[in-house]
Order: C-alpha cells, then structure tokens, then sequence
C-alpha cells in the first residue's frame, strides 16, 4: 500500500515517524511532503526520513490563502506521480483537497479545537476525523475518538526512554534541577489575535523560578539580551530527553505542556483559548496547570511554577502521576496504523495486519 504523509508543523513529525518505521518495515510505501517553514526538515533529517519540500508558506491572510492555492497544486503534482492509496495528515487542508480531486482516502488527525479556519477547509473533503475523547468539538459524521494523545504517538513508552546522558550534553550536574521555559511565535493561523506573555513577566518568571533551579529556554522568536543566555543548546531531536528529567514546563505551547504531561514533569500553559487536551490532562491527572494570557493569570502561574518547585518531593509525585495516564490511555501510533490499514487491500490487509500485530508486539518487548 502506498501512503502519502503531508507535514505542515513540526509537531506532526513527531506525530508519524513512528508509524513510519513500523509500516515499512511492514513492506508499505510511505511518501513525506513537508513544509520548509521552521524546522520540519531538520527533524525529517534527523530521523532519517526521505521527503518532498513543498515550500515555505506565507504569513498574514493574503499569503496564506496563495499558499492555500500554491500547496493544492505542488501537492496534486506529487500525488498524481506517486499515486497513493491512501493521504494522512494532522488537519490542515491540502491533503484532504487532492485527496477528494483523486478519489482516495483521507485520514485526518487533530487536537486543536480552535484551529477552526483549518477545519472548515478540512473537514468537508476528509473521509474520517479522528480526535482525543476530551476534544471539545463535535466535527460531525466523520469524527471518531480515542482515547489518548497525539503526544502518545512517539512518547508513549513503547517508543521513547529516556536517555540520561542529555544531562550531560545541556550542563547539568547530577541532582542539579533544571526548569524548561517555552514561548512560541504566535504565528500560526489560529494564533491570530494573541500576544502571550508580556516581556515583563517572562523576565519576572525566569527570575523567580531561577531562585528554584536552573532555567533553559527554549523560544520561537529572538530574546532580549539578557534572556538570550538562558537558551537551551541541544539537537533538536533531543529535547524530549531534556524535558523527562526537568522538573518543570513552564511557557506558551500546548504541545509541549502535554509532551511533558505524559513525560511525567508538571506544566504550566499560558494560552487565551486553552486546549481540550490540557484542560483533561489538569482535571483527571494534575500534570498541566492551565491559565490565560491575562496579566493576572501570568501572575498567578509564576506563583504555581514557585509553589511546584518549593517542594523537591513533587518530582517522584508527578512521574507516579504520568504512569495513570500511561495505564489509562491507548498507544496513539498503533491506532493510527489501524486507520490506515483500514484501507488496504482485503487480502493485504489481514497477512499486513498479522505482521502489524507482530511488530507492536516486538516493539513493546524491546521497551520493558
């Protein structure tokens, strides 16, 4: 079977290079087309995965809609060559567009309720939409839950360990503690109208958490000098190492607040809008703490981030935490592999199905 994957974020990397492996292993053919925007083909390269560079993008209204039109058309130019049986992709439109042009399948992932602009554009042209059971909206007839998170597709034990030896590689000293600070760029569609922490308060936050451990950052935009400092050096398909050992994620991205959820580390997320993930990961777990972008709510997250850091036990608490949320949620990879091979040949599908189930298996025993 054939499969083209479109990358649109770097989120989504991590997303399906799992599935990557296991379905080629398997003996399917996979094609990636990625953005060149931030770091997607960094990633791509770091993980040894071949792709297609489908451009840049644009920013503002205007360029993203010509974008809209350049992608359709890169996208159906490839398709057309390569003749996929099935598209998968985290929601976004061009996929699900030439998908519907060729007659084929399209498999739909997403998170991010308020990503709405993407879901209009997606959702009508998508053969099926698949969620977390906490996400807010409902998408129709197409939409299908599960029980987990996107972050569970390459951070669910089975596929990730934790490697200690990143202690070393940032400058940390054994039982040294150390906070990751997230900010992001506010430029993505659905980021529209926000500002995110105020210069202020960033600074108020790293001072304050500094007093507790060592603070590394790591930011979409340039920082003043005074907080360029404290930026995290590390490869970037590393991070995730850094994240399991620190004792907070303190910042502005939602992914990273769940990344470090099911890691096992608190977060403190800063987002007007939220997330239907981060809201459950806060209520059933403990492992988020959610607030708004109001100058009150900055003020009340740094008082959390100190209260988290005031007590050294809260570490072994939060990892006891992140092993319910193991315990209670699906392995979000093998479910996606399920999806698609929903799709594949009658014949195919049961001899591919048997090995699937034979590689989860592998995988899963090489992870004890």
């Amino acid at each position: 079977m054939k499969i083209l994957i479109d990358i649109n974020h770097p989120a989504h990397v991590h997303y399906f290079k799992n599935l990557f492996k296991i379905m080629t292993d398997m003996g399917h053919e996979i094609l990636f087309v990625s953005r060149n925007k931030e770091i997607e083909h960094r990633l791509l390269e770091a993980y040894n995965i071949p792709f297609i560079n489908r451009g840049k993008g644009q920013n503002g209204p205007i360029g993203k809609f010509l974008y809209l039109i350049y992608a359709d058309l890169k996208l159906y130019r490839i398709a057309r060559k390569f003749k996929p049986d099935v598209f998968l992709n985290f929601l976004h439109p061009y996929p699900s567009h030439i998908a519907k042009l060729m007659n084929k399948p399209s498999i739909v992932f997403s998170d991010t309720e308020h990503a709405t602009l993407h879901a209009k554009l997606t959702v009508p042209y998508a053969t099926s939409i698949h969620t977390p059971t906490c996400y807010r909206t409902d998408l129709g007839q197409k939409h299908h839950r599960f029980n987990g998170y996107m972050e569970l597709s390459y951070l669910h034990p089975h596929y990730f360990t934790p490697d200690p030896k990143i202690l070393d590689l940032i400058g940390i000293k054994p039982q040294e503690r150390f906070v990751i600070v997230r900010f992001v760029a506010w430029g993505s569609v659905h980021d529209f109208g926000h500002s995110g922490m105020s210069l202020d308060n960033k600074r108020k936050a790293i001072r304050e958490i500094s007093k507790y451990a060592q603070v590394l950052i790591t930011s979409e935009r340039e920082l003043p000098e005074d907080l360029e400092k404290y930026r995290i050096k590390i490869p970037i398909d590393k991070i995730h190492h850094a994240l399991y050992y620190s004792s907070l994620l303190f910042g502005e991205s939602a992914t990273m607040a769940s990344e470090a959820a099911v890691l096992g580390t608190p977060a403190i997320f800063l987002d007007n809008d939220g997330r239907g993930y981060t809201d459950e990961q806060e209520k059933k777990y403990q492992l988020v703490y959610n607030f708004t972008e109001a100058q009150q709510d900055q003020e009340e997250a740094i008082n959390k981030a100190i209260d988290i850091l005031s007590d050294q036990k809260n570490d072994q608490i939060f990892k006891e935490r992140r092993m319910d949320l193991i315990n209670n949620c699906i392995d979000t990879t093998a479910y996606m592999i399920e999806k698609v091979m929903e799709y594949a040949p009658a014949k195919q599908f049961a001899q591919k199905k048997t090995q699937h189930t034979k590689t989860l298996l592998k995988v899963s025993s090489q992870s004890q």
